[in-house]
């Protein structure tokens, strides 16, 4: 009689020791950041428990509050590099719309980052649109969302970012002494960038709220952010692509003229552009930016995608803006594009499906000079950084580069 009772304590006790083994095992391998165990099995566990919004909201909290984990990475010499002014410890940096009112910054600066770009920020503070909103393409490793905007606005991301760079938010990376980082300096953070939006409600054709963007945030000397992006290019708030046009372009770079003039920019400013542009708009497009050196710095190849590849995925049919492995030929020919047009006059940021130090490299030979990743760190984890990072520099030195600059734009002189 006593054997039932003995057989479901040991039953429990085994139950007890390998759940509690289970959960140090993955409390380790979440906190060393081990690269396979990300990728192999926690994202694909939340992919399949949790809806992509949420796994995103729950992502940029972790961010927040620093739980990240921890790595080992430190950014090899051989990757530092100087674009648009500004010394970067490493060219791969985080896209926009991953933190987009700069909740996270704090923790993101600790995976490993050359630069971070916080956004894209409206004005005034919007909903975005409707849920759902964002689609997953687990076998393609790309996403569809239709966010549209959501920001909590001007006032709410200056706040956000005062609070990660003086410390107000509790300790602070960003903040913190010379001796409590270890001996390394301010210069050692990454560079931070402000992607500005518009809002929903403004006038399509109308460039107000950018300029907006530029003053607030310039007027405020106790953020540190480095460069501006005006996103034009986002295919997920009406009438925003039409910007890229040359009548309404055109106006927006005189726009900018005027506070460059005055003294109320003194920052880099980029243009984020689509990959959905014809040739022949490409070609007018560059035409107009060599025209206005003086105005825009550089651009960032490129936003999201409304083409869709030929699969059988029925979340293909949602609208929205399409990321991710299925973006990757498309930006990377619109990066070719613009260097051979331009003349690598402009500098490039090249984004689009970069999951390895191979897609890394292939846009960097196409004449992108930095690199931005999101889709990837949602796919494999935060590790992603450091892989990239390391076969990256692998890479480099196999094929005989000395330096990222080097291999800029290589392929156009073969």
């Amino acid at each position: 009689m006593t054997c039932k009772p003995r057989l479901q304590h040991k039953l429990l006790s085994s139950l007890t020791v390998l759940t509690g083994g289970t959960i140090t095992f993955a409390g380790i391998n979440i906190l060393n950041g081990n690269e396979s165990f990300y990728r192999d099995l926690l994202m694909p566990s939340i992919h399949r428990l949790v809806d992509p919004e949420r796994a995103h909201r729950w992502a940029v909290k972790l961010a927040k509050y620093s739980l990240v984990p921890r790595t080992a990475d430190r950014n090899d010499a051989f990757l530092q590099t100087s674009v648009l002014g500004l010394k970067f410890n490493n060219p791969i940096g985080l896209a926009a719309g991953f933190d987009k009112d700069g909740e996270g910054i704090e923790g993101l600066c600790k995976l490993g980052f050359g630069f971070v770009e916080v956004g894209s920020v409206t004005p005034l503070p919007q909903e975005g649109n409707a849920r759902p909103r964002v689609f997953r393409l687990l076998e393609e490793k790309g996403i569809i969302n239709r966010y549209g905007f959501n920001s909590v606005g001007h006032e709410g991301v200056r706040e956000n970012l005062r609070k990660a760079f003086d410390g107000s938010g509790g300790p602070s990376f960003l903040s913190a002494t010379a001796s409590e980082r270890n001996g390394t300096n301010s210069r050692d953070r990454p560079i931070i960038g402000l992607n500005l939006g518009k809002n929903k409600s403004s006038p399509e054709s109308s460039v107000e709220d950018f300029a907006q963007g530029l003053k607030f945030f310039s007027s405020d000397n106790s953020l540190p952010i480095d460069y501006f992006v005006i996103n034009v290019s986002s295919p997920n708030t009406p009438g925003l692509r039409s910007l890229q046009t040359s009548s309404n372009l055109i106006p927006l770079l005189d726009s900018i003229a005027h506070l460059r003039s005055t003294g109320v920019i003194r920052k880099p400013i980029l243009l984020k552009i689509s990959p959905d542009l014809s040739l022949e708009e490409r070609k007018e497009m560059s035409r107009i930016l060599l025209s206005r050196h003086d105005v825009i710095d550089g651009i960032i190849v490129s936003n999201t995608t409304t083409s869709r590849p030929s699969t059988s995925s029925t979340v293909l049919q949602e609208t929205g803006g399409l990321s991710g492995s299925p973006l990757r030929p498309l930006s990377t020919e619109a990066i070719r594009d613009f260097y051979r047009l331009t003349g690598g006059k402009i500098a490039i940021i090249g984004v689009g499906g970069v999951f390895t130090g191979e897609d890394a490299l292939e846009k960097i030979k196409a004449g992108a000079s930095l690199i931005q990743i999101y889709t990837s760190l949602t796919y494999d984890g935060p590790p992603v950084v450091a892989s990239i990072k390391r076969d990256l520099v692998t890479l480099l030195k196999e094929q005989g580069f000395a330096s990222i600059s080097q291999a800029v734009g290589v392929d156009h002189r073969k």
